[in-house]
C-alpha cells in the first residue's frame, strides 16, 4: 500500500507530480488546525509552507505520522519539540531560495540607494522630479555581513560583481573562508563603524537576538543604510526606528519583522525605510526548488 501524504499549504504542481511516484497525495488547504487535526491520522507525512502550524495537537493526532515537510527554509511554525517526542522527523528545504534571498538583498540596497519607491510614487501622481531622487552607487562601497553561511556568501559574490568591497563577521568562520569571497573577515563592530552598506544574514538563534541595538546602530555611519532578509529577531525595532527616524543613519531596507504579519509597526511610514512583506524566497524557482527538496527527503524516509 502507497504511503499517504498531506499538503496543506499550496505547492508547486512538479512538486505534487514527484510526490505521486511513491505515494497518494491530498491537497487540502486553508483547513484550521483542529481540522487538520482530526484528519492527521490518515497520513504518513505532511507538507507545509510557512502556514498552517503543525501543532502539538496536531502531531499526536497523526497515529501514522513519519515525517513532517517544510517547503521553505524557517521552522517556526513546526512543534519541533512535540515531533522529536513522538520519533517523527522534520526536514525542510534551506538550500531552495539561497539565490533569490541573495537576489532580494541586493535589490533592496538598491532602491534604498536610489530612492526607487519614492521616484515611482512620484512619477504614478504626474510629477518629474528628477532633482529630488539624487542616488549613490554601489560600486567602491564597503559592504558588511553579518553572518556568512550560505545567503551571505552568494551576496558577497554580486557584490564584488559591482565593484564593493566586502567585510565579513561570522564566528563561524575564518579569515581563510573569507579569502575565498574576496571578503575579509572582522570583528562585529567593526562592520558596523566601517561599513557603508550592512546586510543581515543570521539565524535566529538566542545569539542573534537585538543584535543590532541601539549601540550598535550609533556607531554607523550617518551615510550608512541596514539590509535585512533573514529574521526580524536580529533588529531592535524601537532602536531602528529611532536612528531611521532621527536622521542618524541614511536608511534601511527590510524584509523580515519580529512580528509578522506586521502590524501597528511606524516603520513602513518612514521615508528612508524600504520595507516589503517578507519576500525573499517569494520566486517561481525558489518555491518550485522547495517543493521538490522537500518532496524527495520525504521520499527517502518513507520508501526506507
Amino acid at each position: 500500500m502507497k504511503a499517504r501524504i498531506l499538503a496543506a499549504s499550496k505547492i508547486h504542481e512538479s512538486a505534487l507530480e514527484l510526490a505521486k511516484e511513491y505515494a497518494e497525495v491530498d491537497v487540502k488547504t486553508g483547513l484550521s488546525e483542529d481540522e487538520l487535526a482530526k484528519i492527521m491520522g490518515d497520513y504518513d507525512a505532511i507538507v507545509v509552507r510557512s502556514k498552517p502550524k503543525v501543532t502539538k495537537a496536531m502531531i499526536d493526532a497523526g497515529t501514522k505520522l513519519k515525517v513532517i515537510g517544510r517547503a521553505g527554509v524557517g521552522l517556526d511554525n513546526v512543534d519541533k519539540e512535540a515531533a522529536a517526542a513522538k520519533g517523527v522527523k522534520v526536514v525542510n528545504a534551506p538550500e531552495a531560495s539561497t539565490i533569490s534571498v541573495a537576489e532580494h538583498a541586493i535589490a533592496l540596497m538598491l532602491s534604498v540607494y536610489r530612492d526607487i519607491p519614492k521616484a515611482r510614487d512620484s512619477l504614478k501622481q504626474g510629477r518629474w522630479d528628477r532633482k529630488l531622487f539624487m542616488g549613490c552607487e554601489l560600486y567602491g562601497k564597503t559592504l558588511g555581513l553579518i553572518g556568512f553561511g550560505r545567503i551571505g556568501k552568494e551576496v558577497a559574490k554580486r557584490a564584488r560583481a559591482f565593484g564593493m568591497e566586502v567585510i565579513v563577521s561570522d564566528p563561524a568562520i575564518s579569515s581563510e573562508d573569507a579569502k575565498e569571497y574576496n571578503a575579509k573577515c572582522v570583528e562585529i563592530n567593526e562592520v558596523f563603524k566601517t561599513a557603508d552598506i550592512i546586510s543581515i544574514h543570521v539565524p535566529a538563534l538566542p545569539t542573534t537576538k537585538d543584535l543590532v541595538n541601539k549601540e550598535r546602530l550609533a556607531m554607523m555611519k550617518p551615510t550608512a543604510i541596514i539590509v535585512n532578509t533573514s529574521r526580524g529577531h536580529a533588529i531592535d525595532e524601537d532602536a531602528l526606528y529611532e536612528a531611521l527616524n532621527e536622521k542618524k543613519i541614511k536608511g534601511a531596507g527590510l524584509d523580515v519583522y519580529k512580528k509578522e504579519p506586521l502590524e501597528g509597526s511606524p516603520l513602513p511610514g518612514l521615508d528612508n525605510a524600504v520595507c516589503v512583506p517578507h519576500l525573499g524566497a517569494n520566486t517561481d524557482e525558489a518555491q518550485i526548488m522547495a517543493g521538490k527538496i522537500v518532496i524527495e527527503k520525504i521520499r527517502e524516509i518513507l520508501t526506507a
